[in-house]
């Protein structure tokens, strides 16, 4: 099973939101190198729920529970997306500071290129992360 991590701001789509949806699918992403990493995800992929731009901090983690296919909102047809589904809330949020602070996690993708909306985690700092975050 692979890791990632997933961006949205808050006032378009928040965490609480994808709690109370239960399902959605990712779409909106036109960055090559983000549809990259959607089309790298597989079912039962984790991934963490970033709130970008307001709250700057990880809140939740998603499932991968449809793997990448066309995104309708994309007239070009060059773009696609996945569904996830929420599994559980951060019990302790990470916050951008925390994450930039920890020099275990000074090459996580979130930190070195910081506009990339959908990113690949490692192992080793998804485990640093979840503890960071109390779970």
């Amino acid at each position: 099973m692979a890791h990632w991590l997933m961006k949205s701001e808050p006032f378009k789509y928040s965490w609480e939101k994808m709690q109370a949806d239960g399902r959605t699918h990712w779409d909106g992403v036109r960055n090559y190198q983000a549809s990259n990493n959607l089309k790298a995800m597989r079912l039962g992929d984790e991934c963490f729920f970033y709130h970008s731009n307001e709250g700057l901090a990880i809140v939740g983690i998603v499932e991968i529970v449809k793997e990448y296919y066309p995104d309708p909102s994309d007239p070009a047809g060059k773009f696609g997306m996945v569904d996830v589904a929420p599994r559980r809330s951060i019990p302790i949020p990470v916050t951008l500071a925390a994450i930039k602070a920890e020099p275990a996690l000074a090459e996580l993708p979130l930190v070195r290129q910081s506009r990339l909306s959908v990113s690949p985690v490692p192992e080793e700092a998804w485990a640093l992360l979840c503890k960071m975050g109390g779970l």
